[in-house]
């Protein structure tokens, strides 16, 4: 699974430009603000259809540019497939696989990444939405129909959302507001059984891979958590619904108190434990930052059980933020499939990977 090459043209800070990147390490380099994550951010598009650094795809097109397009020719289960992504304000964004019009959801599984970014490193300590997200853009890709089941939810909880706020202004919005309740639990019991699932296989991938990094003196534990009348999340999507509806029933005074929707999938969560601890109360930097790399290479090796063939690794300009021992354990995992690295220092991380080099300055590659 590769990207051969791929052509920007009016996106971010690229007028036009082309880039054909070698099978396995390719090492994107230039100083900052010239346009190396612009590049990964066209790549990640491939695989989900949106941007991992905006909700907007207004702000992917170039200043002074009326439009923008990303066209890559990539390889993917056997057979090479043209992937074009068309940009303009105002307008649906357009997607084609060999011609064909697809949607973001049935882009998915096209091609596959695993983004590893600065932000990522946070993985352990920060709040719940960037585990969420982490679930999401996986599951996203390896069951599209989780992506579509995910967009109907996020419009329902728009919705419930802006009557909760508006409610007292407007009192006759209350009056659909268990049809979104009641919309929003079908869905939250369709992704918690999703969720619940990945959440085991990540456990299962990552346990191993971090005690290896760890030297065999920590052990890694992840849990998924939702709601708390969910007795199986694994259980049926009926069974599973019939519980949010007790939830979300003993939780509505709260909600038109407050105007926040309190009950539903986008509550879930991971809890990370190392040595039976809480990494988020307990671990130091050096232990979450070697967690969330467990965690990341975990969701490779999750890719190529399904798949049959590594995703795409993107890596950007994370290996600055580690030290050398925790480079090396990285830089030596990476083998097998076709990686993606930014940085500013070239020549270090190019001989010791063996990788392609590509320089990038003031949005040219060469």
């Amino acid at each position: 699974m590769r990207v051969i090459k791929i052509a920007l043209n009016g996106f971010r800070n690229y007028e036009w430009e082309t880039a054909d990147f070698a099978p396995g390490t390719n090492v994107i380099s230039g100083q900052n603000a010239q346009g190396k994550t612009n590049l990964l951010e066209a790549v990640y598009m491939l695989s989900l259809g949106k941007s991992f650094r905006t909700r907007f795809d207004r702000e992917l097109v170039g200043f002074g540019y009326s439009s923008a397009e990303i066209l890559a020719q990539i390889e993917s289960h056997g057979r090479e497939q043209t992937v074009k992504i068309s940009l303009a304000p105002g307008q649906s964004k357009k997607i084609t696989v060999n011609g064909v019009k697809k949607t973001a959801s049935e882009l998915a599984g096209t091609i596959n990444t695993v983004l590893f970014s600065p932000e990522d490193l946070n993985l352990i300590k920060e709040g719940a939405a960037i585990r969420r997200k982490l679930m999401d853009n996986a599951i996203s890709q390896i069951r599209p129909k989780y992506a579509e089941i995910l967009s109907q939810f996020n419009r329902l909880y728009e919705h419930k959302s802006r009557i909760l706020k508006d409610w007292r202004e407007k009192p006759s919005l209350l009056d659909t507001l268990d049809d979104f309740s009641d919309g929003m639990c079908r869905a939250s019991a369709q992704l918690i059984r999703y969720r619940a699932s990945f959440a085991a296989r990540l456990n299962e991938a990552a346990e191993p891979i971090h005690r290896d990094f760890s030297g065999n003196n920590e052990k890694l534990e992840i849990k998924y958590q939702t709601v708390s009348t969910v007795t199986d999340p694994t259980a049926p999507a009926k069974e599973i619904y019939y519980e949010l509806c007790e939830h979300q029933e003993s939780h509505k005074r709260a909600e038109l108190e407050s105007g926040q929707c309190l009950s539903g999938a986008h509550k879930d969560d991971l809890e990370i434990n190392i040595n039976q601890k809480s990494a988020r109360s307990f671990a130091s930097q050096g232990q979450t930052r070697t967690a969330a790399l467990s965690i990341k290479l975990a969701e490779r090796e999750i890719f190529l059980a399904e798949m049959g063939e590594y995703p795409i690794l993107l890596l950007d300009d994370v290996l600055s933020e580690l030290d050398i021992k925790r480079q090396e354990f990285v830089l030596n995992r990476i083998g097998g499939g076709q990686t993606l690295i930014t940085c500013c220092e070239d020549e270090g991380i190019s001989s010791r990977t063996g990788g392609k080099v590509l320089f990038v300055e003031k949005g040219k590659i060469r």
